[in-house]
């Protein structure tokens, strides 16, 4: 989290049992999703920041202002990560083998996690349920799939990362560390699945050695064509 502008598996044992490293990365993710979901709801507070980016739509949709505008605008991306996933594991693509199956199904459960997290921290503040539009998506074929959840998993982590320092509450700052944390093992494993050992390269890494970052502008350009409803994020703080 940047708080400045800016196929062989291993054997192992555990507990006297060997195990292959696909099975540890996905006791990793089930680790990872255990830490989100265990994050405590805090209060909400909010400030007030000027913004140029203005899509208006209605008040169930108004993002709010300051921080409580940040919480939203993340509110908004685990829906549509949650709701994608949710649709894969409803009719799993061609030829799918369990390993792949029993993933998806945790990268399920864990966006879910993190879009009830935000609904309930943000109560009465909290945007309605967006519609979605996965028209471009082939659900049945693991290509479209992968390169999808490849694309939401990057664009997540660098949205979590260009608005770490718009946030004014370090309490706040703390609980997207920790779930932008989780998001990069989606990331990192979702990479893996279509080319082994490309979970950190130029793509998402920069020169620096850290992380992409992309502002709140960036990120919702390039999330719009999958958001059927319309926004207003007049007051969402960005760069």
């Amino acid at each position: 989290m940047k708080r400045e502008n800016p196929k062989n598996p291993s054997i192992v044992t555990r507990k006297g049992v060997a195990q292959d490293g696909r099975l540890r990365r996905r006791d990793f993710l089930r680790f990872a999703g255990a830490g989100a979901a265990g994050i405590a709801v805090l209060g909400m507070s909010g400030c007030k920041k000027d913004n140029d980016t203005v899509d208006m739509g209605g008040k169930d949709y108004y993002f709010g202002s300051g921080d409580i505008a940040i919480l939203n605008y993340a509110y908004a991306l685990e829906q549509l990560e949650a709701a994608f996933y949710i649709q894969v594991a409803n009719s799993f693509y061609t030829g799918i083998t369990e390993w792949e199956r029993m993933l998806f199904t945790d990268l399920r459960d864990h966006e879910v996690a993190h879009r009830e997290f935000f609904k309930t921290a943000l109560g009465n503040s909290a945007i309605k349920n967006l519609e979605f539009n996965f028209s471009a998506v082939n659900f049945s074929s693991r290509n479209s799939v992968l390169a999808t959840a490849k694309a939401f998993e990057d664009l997540g982590v660098s949205a979590y990362n260009g608005a770490g320092w718009l946030i004014k509450d370090e309490n706040y700052l703390l609980l997207a560390g920790k779930i932008v944390s989780v998001e990069a093992r989606h990331a990192a494993l979702v990479r893996d699945l279509i080319d082994n050992g490309t979970f950190a390269n130029s793509e998402v890494i920069d020169s620096n050695g850290l992380d992409v970052s992309k502002s709140p502008t960036e990120v919702l350009q390039i999330a719009a064509p999958f958001i059927n409803t319309k926004i207003d994020v007049k007051d969402l703080p960005t760069y």
